[in-house]
């Protein structure tokens, strides 16, 4: 974690010196002098950081080293950042005062705007003045001396030194041999495996398979691949086998020898060291021959190296049918090489056979212990395994010498990092994965920590926790958004994250860690991240265990509401500070006061009813999140003096009426969620000025009446300045737009990172018609628009299905369309993969214009519609009565080639599907709910209709008596 804040410390170091002397700026008692050499110091102690956080694991002396550098680098970023903070405050009250009519007195006042001549640290605002900034970076100074002095005791290799064949934690060699005796569980992953295995080739450019076994380490990725390789039906299969532990690094002449080796142990040309020489002696051993190829633990994903090693043309000789299997920890291993379609990823054991492979470990020769007692607390302990199965070994091993329930239970009640031989067995390969990461990807997945065992976290909530905290290290040409969503991705392609929840385009958007992992984070942050129970109670203290805790989540353990801490004793020095399930009442301004160094503030899940004022004290803060707060009114202006806040979060405050007026003054906000909040009347129009600002999740457009409201509040036109605005966007009441060009203003086709847009329209009378279709024609949103959601619109129909900036559309959903009788030609929307139709209550028939036929079958040109679609659902029509089809000759039409799944629920009038339901092969998932007539129809076996849909994999018909969820609640809940 020090490799990673050192770099980021160092960027702003080189920011602070360099940028300003270039302007000529002279700093005042040698600070100037201070910051360079504590970023010389700085960059001599980072070329050994590498050597030294692999050494901290076994060697505690290094371990306390790192955490006094950590210390001071920490401290020394502090302090950068209050300079930066005073800069922009005095940057936003010149830019306030310029807009009055005295702009040049304004000037006269600012010490030092940049780029200004007259910059000093003896001029800076009085906010801070009691914090000599040139004083405690000369001490800080001082610090890092003594601590970079230290370093020579340690004997630390820097990282241009490291040998290549030098490892710092011994990597166990795998063989082909295993004790089938001591295998439980795995048959469904076998089978499929050997299926794999034992099928004849498809692929017309390939000779051969390439078939991936991935997932976390300590699994049983290479024990699958065992059972395998030394299966008999394989062995008969293949001609030739060949079993090499790859490992790393990735060394392409020791892996053809090692390959040769297995082949062939008398081969004379393994002593040569020519790879070329070596390739074309395992060529001639494999040509013309079945063979499978095992590489096991393979971690590079360097396609350069796999190029060399030319084992596609070595298997393109071979006869067809040769594999090569591949067990990786890596996901990203098995894309490169090809073989998405035959991944096989393994998940955890189910508890049934970790608890047989438990006692047949813990209990061997002492059975009779199975059935006094001891069974049960082994039984919690696996349950606590998690379905791991390294650390089920590890802990019956451990047990099995253990005679008394006590020692059992003392096992099952211990931190798992506690426990004798865990970190050395169970924390290896994690930390071999751990230590295949990028130091800012390392710093991001430690600060998982921070999240209790078992919760859920959201990809995009992580991503704006990650950039608080500065982990985001920029790049030039891409946002820090991006650069977090290619960190997340690096962890769940190393299988770090598991549980995964995705989208309808299987995007994960929320995950969680194994309790392993979890355990594993902890004991790497055991100092610095702490989750911690706190009890109901007046006037509590927060008391840490010494002050290097910087990250910090409240647990509530009782029922009911309890206070915020009113002391944060010993807590100066946290940055993360969340409350989960605590109901907080009251915040005190005394102890937000002692919080001083936060940078990331959750107080979500709540019943605060008022912030305090002091919450603009925290200058550093780049993360407030104060959702769930159903009694919160109002915010305290104090708050847009937060001049580094990011992220603000108020979702779900039922009973917000108002933001502070000044938040024009948030210049670095760059996300906004504001999704209901019912009693928020409109937005402040200074928002439309925030020109960092990306993520504006819900807009309302209000109505005319009050002039001074009018005059403050944000409008719908007011968007248009807003491009940078990405991700989703939810415009509320659109049908209080003044008219069309209100609506043209927003300038939604110039909008080109917002990626899903929902439209409502208010609740009217049939006067809004001619209104609702002139703003839905105005609004022509950009090309790479992917998903449109439409509430409430008056139309009798749609003719924005013609504009080519739909053409990537992959999600529409239309709900609530008062008026409209004919449903759009959507089939003509070349993207579209999933149509939701939802409480279109004048509905009677879904005829072929649905389709996009607009004329009769004879004029109508050959082609495919729906070319995309993969999942229909029709839902809540009552008066939808008739699906018509193509009744004539189609041939050269297509229709639904790739839909596999087709729902349609509370329709109790529809009398039939069409013919092409039967019609499309991909079709795996039929649902009908609450269809009176269809659930006799196509009734199991004795329906009239069911030959026409029995050929469909997944059939559920269920009656009307069956509970029936409000389906548009639904979609609002799963459209974000």
């Amino acid at each position: 974690m020090a490799e990673a804040l050192i770099s980021v410390l160092l960027e702003e170091l080189a920011s602070v010196v360099y940028e300003h002397t270039k302007e000529a700026v002279t700093l005042v008692l040698n600070a100037e002098k201070d910051v360079k050499s504590f970023s010389s110091k700085l960059k001599a102690i980072q070329a050994v950081l590498e050597d030294a956080e692999k050494k901290q694991v076994t060697e505690a002396r290094v371990g306390d080293w790192l955490e006094k550098l950590k210390d001071v680098s920490y401290e020394m970023d502090d302090v950068i950042d209050e300079w930066n903070t005073e800069i922009l405050r005095q940057q936003v009250e010149a830019k306030q005062e310029g807009e009055g009519e005295n702009a040049s007195v304004a000037k006269k006042k600012v010490c030092f705007p940049i780029p200004s001549d007259c910059f000093c640290f003896g001029q800076v605002n009085k906010a801070i003045h009691h914090h000599n900034i040139a004083k405690r970076i000369k001490e800080l100074n001082e610090k890092l001396t003594s601590i970079a002095a230290e370093r020579q005791m340690y004997g630390f290799l820097q990282s241009t030194k490291r040998g290549t064949d030098e490892q710092p934690i011994q990597r166990q060699k795998t063989t082909s041999l295993v004790d089938i005796s001591t295998i439980f569980g795995r048959e469904e992953e076998k089978e499929t495996l050997l299926s794999k295995l034992l099928r004849e080739s498809s692929q017309k450019e390939r000779r051969f398979h390439v078939i991936p076994i991935v997932g976390m380490g300590g699994m049983g990725k290479t024990t699958l691949a065992q059972l395998a390789y030394n299966h008999e039906e394989v062995t008969a299969h293949f001609e030739k086998k060949a079993w090499v532990c790859v490992s790393d690094p990735f060394d392409e002449i020791k892996i053809a020898k090692a390959i040769i080796e297995s082949l062939d142990k008398k081969e004379r040309q393994i002593s040569s060291n020519e790879l070329e020489t070596l390739l074309l002696c395992i060529k001639r051993h494999v040509e013309n021959k079945k063979f499978l190829l095992v590489l096991d633990d393979v971690w590079t994903n360097d396609k350069k190296k796999w190029e060399n090693l030319k084992l596609p043309v070595i298997m393109q000789s071979c006869v067809e049918g040769s594999s090569i299997l591949v067990t990786t920890r890596n996901e990203v291993v098995a894309k490169m090489m090809g073989a998405t379609g035959s991944m096989i990823h393994l998940d955890k054991l189910n508890n049934k056979d970790c608890l047989a492979l438990f006692n047949s470990i813990a209990f061997l020769d002492r059975k009779e212990d199975e059935s006094n007692g001891f069974g049960a607390i082994g039984a919690q302990i696996v349950e606590r395994c998690k379905g791991l199965p390294l650390i089920v070994k590890t802990l019956s091993s451990l047990v099995h010498d253990k005679k008394t329930i006590v020692e059992w239970q003392d096992v099952l009640d211990s931190k798992i990092w506690e426990l004798e031989g865990v970190v050395d067995q169970v924390f290896l390969p994690l930390l071999l994965s751990y230590y295949d990461l990028a130091p800012a990807v390392k710093r991001c997945l430690l600060y998982c920590a921070i999240f209790p065992k078992d919760q859920k976290f959201y990809k995009n909530n992580l991503i704006d926790l990650w950039m608080s905290q500065d982990y985001l290290n920029w790049k030039q040409n891409q946002d820090k958004r991006s650069i977090g969503q290619s960190y997340f991705e690096s962890l769940v392609m190393r299988s770090f994250f598991q549980d995964f929840e995705q989208d309808d385009f299987g995007n994960i958007y929320g995950c969680k860690m194994h309790d392993i992992v979890h355990d594993f984070v902890q004991f790497l942050t055991e100092k610095e991240c702490m989750i911690t129970e706190v009890v109901q109670g007046a006037n509590q203290r927060m008391e840490l265990p010494g002050d290097m805790v910087r990250h910090l989540t409240l647990v509530k353990v009782p029922e009911g509401p309890f206070s915020f801490p009113t002391s944060f004793h010993s807590c100066k020095n946290i940055r993360t500070l969340k409350t989960l399930d605590s109901r907080i009442t009251t915040i005190s301004p005394g102890s937000i006061l002692q919080l001083k160094c936060l940078r990331t503030l959750n107080l979500s899940n709540n019943i605060i009813s008022e912030l305090p004022k002091e919450i603009g004290e925290l200058i550093h803060l780049r993360y407030l999140d104060l959702s769930e707060n159903e009694d919160l009114k109002e915010l305290p202006d104090a708050v847009c003096d937060l001049f580094n806040l990011q992220t603000l979060v108020l979702k779900f405050c039922w009973k917000l009426e108002k933001l502070p007026k000044a938040m024009g003054k948030l210049i670095n906000l760059k996300h906004l969620y504001v999704r209901c909040c019912n009693e928020l009347k409109y937005l402040p129009k200074v928002i439309g000025s925030l020109k960092s600002l990306q993520a504006l999740d819900y807009f309302t457009v209000r109505d005319h009446g009050d002039d001074l409201e009018d005059e403050e509040a944000l409008k719908l036109g007011d968007l248009g300045i807003m491009n940078q605005l990405q991700g989703s966007l939810w415009i509320e009441r659109l049908g209080n737009a003044n008219d069309a060009s209100e609506v043209e203003k927003a300038q939604l086709g110039n909008k080109k990172h917002l990626s899903d847009l929902v439209l409502e329209f208010r609740e009217g009378n049939e006067e809004q018609r001619e209104s609702d279709e002139e703003m839905l024609k105005a609004l022509q949103p950009h090309q790479n628009l992917e998903s449109l959601t439409i509430f409430c619109c008056h139309c009798t129909a749609w003719s924005l299905y013609r504009s080519k900036s739909l053409h990537n559309l992959r999600e529409v959903a239309l709900v609530e369309w008062k008026f409209c009788e004919v449903l759009p030609p959507l089939g003509k929307l070349p993207s579209l993969e999933i149509l939701k139709i939802v409480s279109m209550n004048n509905v009677k028939k879904v005829g072929v214009e649905f389709l996009g036929i607009e004329e009769e079958i004879e004029t109508f040109s050959a082609g495919i519609l729906f070319p995309k679609l993969k999942h229909l659902r029709f839902v809540n029509m009552p008066n939808w009565e008739e699906w018509e089809g193509i009744t004539k000759d189609s041939s050269e039409i297509t229709i639904m080639p790739r839909l596999s799944i087709l729902q349609i629920y509370g329709c109790p009038k529809l009398k039939g599907l069409p013919d092409l339901v039967h019609k499309i092969t991909a079709l795996r998932t039929l649902e009908i709910k609450r269809c009176e007539i269809l659930e006799g129809d196509y009734e199991k076996d004795v329906g009239k209709e069911w030959a026409k849909i029995s050929h469909i994999r997944n059939i559920t018909i269920t009656s009307g008596i069956h509970i029936f969820l409000n389906i548009i609640t639904c979609l609002v809940l799963t459209l974000f």
